[in-house]
């Protein structure tokens, strides 16, 4: 009988696990998801996707508003929407522009770098990039489960099982990850649609009750007055109180994230995706406008309509402001529709943040040689993170209050990032105007980020935790992969073949040396020290091999070999890569395989303390050569009948 293809077989759980490892990390969208290029979709289906995470703060941002700022929530979170449609929203179109394939902000500030302070800066990012992430997962699913909890349909044994139940959903979005997520765009549509439509009806509804119930309009505007005195000091509380309402600002990174899902034009090519970029700025532009009405309705009727103690914690409004008015307004029966559509949503926004994961983590540190290689594999990243949230949402105890300066700390940090990243653009293209606009805008966000993280320093505590467990662990994988070969391919000049070639007839023997450009008595020397140290009697296969240090920081290369004639009688190779090591290992494998003659390497061994050389060659590609080419090629090469031979004098 045929084993069911959606079941794998014990034997096979390996194999399972580690299918879909690709050596294109930027293409990752999901297991089973459809390469890029396969299909694209229209924008307003793609901005569904990305609205799942954005639109979905809906159901806890009025209530993080309310707490915030009480009755200065209306004028608050009107602040926010300037800073989203005049700030967020016209660095991420740069974003966009800059980055078509779906880079964001992280690849921009990138290029201005190199060395191991690009790789480091990076690191620090992906780590609060992680945070955004992966707290969206855990905020998301613990809001989704106190909307359960308040529903009078819950079933009392269920109530105060926060943690079990947020566990429960979070296992749930793993399982999906796990089996197959291929029509991603399809639900977000469904969600999006559905669960938009039912906060239409919530908001006009609550409009209505606003304008009916004229007292409660006084008793806030009593409320206003007394407690803040005149308009000035009002609008200097608002912006002071503003960066706790700094969740509302999300989803702007996993817009430019999904960016390769866009369809352009017919005319659009990869290097020049006009089309996908136009529609992509629209995408943008389309959801920051509907979440800024939004935004601004639902803030006035949840503080005109709902009593202050019911935001509190343990109050029935406390992060579920507009399933609260759902139920007293339009009953129970409606009020279960919109949970579950709250419910639905905010589940998948974490949905939305584990793609976001799956294509960030493949798109950097595998290449960088900061991750074991399964982490091209879809799978065990899921399970990775699938943990990581279960343990924040134990540690947090399943609380939306406790998480949302967490979540607000990664949120800010990649939106000033952004920032940064468009008024370098701006200022490289000499665009003096842009230059100053962006410079202001990445402040505005500096500052919201300065004063979160010194209000709610729990924020940076656990982004400080993501950003050193993913130092360590890119650290320790670069050194447990240090003798890996990580040269993807050797290309030979037809000068550099002719030597081979030749000297293949007898014996193939290449000598390292450190200067490309020697003079005749450095070739001299160097001939006469390893004929010496060797007992090399016969001279006439020699080769030189001289390596060029590019980037010490990169992982993985291209070699390109180029033969020439020194002082008309030394034949000389040259290549440039980020391991002296690691290219005079590929190029001697590449030699046994076009030759299939075992070739010879003579070094001289390195002067120094080994353990200093062995940091030189982890941290500047040259060092212990002449040992770590052997152990590259014994890795290689198990055969030893077949692997190239290394002499030391």
């Amino acid at each position: 009988m045929r084993a069911d293809r959606g079941a794998p077989a014990p034997r096979h759980f390996s194999t399972w696990l580690l299918s879909g490892i690709t050596d294109r990390p930027l293409h990752h969208q999901g297991p089973g998801s459809r390469p890029e290029g396969e299909r694209r979709h229209a924008w307003w289906k793609v901005m569904c996707l990305t609205g799942v995470d954005y639109f979905s703060t809906l159901g806890y941002q009025p209530g993080i508003a309310a707490l915030a700022a009480g009755v200065l929530s209306p004028l608050a979170t009107v602040i926010l929407v300037l800073v989203t449609v005049l700030g967020a929203l016209p660095v991420y179109r740069r974003v966009a522009e800059e980055s078509p394939h779906g880079e964001g902000s992280i690849a921009m500030l990138t290029r201005l770098f190199s060395f191991w302070q690009g790789k480091l800066f990076v690191l620090v990012l992906l780590g609060f990039a992680a945070t955004d992430f992966i707290i969206t997962m855990t905020l998301s699913a613990a809001d989704a489960t106190a909307h359960l909890d308040e529903n009078p349909f819950w079933p009392a044994a269920l109530h105060d099982h926060e943690v079990a139940v947020t566990l429960a959903l979070l296992a749930l979005l793993g399982g999906v990850f796990l089996s197959g997520f291929t029509e991603a765009i399809g639900i977000a549509v469904s969600l999006v649609t559905a669960y938009l439509t039912l906060n239409l009806i919530v908001v006009g509804d609550g409009l209505w009750q606003v304008i009916t119930h004229p007292a409660a309009v006084h008793d806030w505007i009593t409320a206003l007055t007394s407690q803040h005195g005149n308009p000035v000091a009002m609008v200097a509380i608002a912006l002071i109180v503003f960066p706790k309402l700094a969740l509302g600002l999300s989803g702007f990174e996993t817009g430019v994230a999904v960016m390769p899902h866009v369809r352009g034009d017919t005319a659009d090519s990869e290097r020049h995706p006009a089309g996908r970029v136009r529609n992509t700025r629209r995408m943008l532009t389309a959801a920051a406008t509907i979440m800024s009405v939004f935004l601004i309705t639902t803030s006035v009727i949840t503080t005109v309509l709902i009593p202050a103690p019911a935001f509190r914690s343990g109050g029935p409004a406390n992060g579920r402001a507009l399933a609260y008015l759902a139920h007293q307004n339009l009953g129970s029966a409606f009020g279960t529709v919109y949970d579950l559509s709250t419910i639905a949503i905010l589940w998948f926004a974490g949905a939305s943040a584990m793609a976001g994961l799956l294509n960030l983590v493949p798109r950097y540190l595998p290449r960088y040689g900061m991750a074991p290689a399964w982490t091209r594999a879809v799978r065990p990243l899921v399970l990775v993170f699938t943990a990581a949230a279960a343990l924040i949402t134990v540690l947090f105890d399943a609380g939306v209050d406790a998480q949302g300066s967490a979540y607000a700390t990664g949120v800010l940090v990649l939106i000033t990032s952004a920032g940064v990243a468009a008024t370098l653009s701006a200022h490289r293209r000499r665009e003096h105007r842009r230059t100053v606009s962006f410079a202001a805008i990445a402040a505005v966000f500096a500052y919201t980020t300065v004063v979160n993280v010194v209000e709610r320093p729990d924020g940076i505590k656990i982004a400080g935790c993501f950003v050193a467990a993913i130092l360590v662990v890119s650290i320790l994988s670069r050194i447990n992969r240090a003798f890996e070969l990580r040269v993807t391919a050797v290309h030979l000049d037809p000068m550099a073949e002719r030597f081979v070639r030749d000297c293949a007839q007898r014996t193939i023997r290449l000598i390292a040396h450190q200067h490309p450009a020697g003079s005749l008595a450095d070739y001299q020397a160097k001939l006469r020290q390893i004929s010496t140290d060797n007992d090399l009697t016969d001279t006439r296969d020699v080769i030189l091999v001289t390596v060029e240090v590019t980037d010490a920081s990169d992982f993985e290369t291209e070699l390109f070999v180029h033969g020439r004639v020194a002082h008309d009688r030394f034949r000389l190779l040259t290549l440039r890569s980020p391991s002296v090591a690691n290219a005079l290992a590929a190029l001697l494998l590449d030699i046994e395989r076009r030759t299939r003659r075992r070739p010879h390497i003579y070094f001289a061994w390195t002067e120094g303390n080994p353990a200093i050389n062995f940091w030189r060659f982890l941290i500047f590609g040259h060092g212990e050569i002449a040992p770590t080419t052997r152990e590259m090629l014994r890795r290689c090469e198990p055969d030893p009948g077949r692997r190239p031979h290394v002499h030391v004098g």
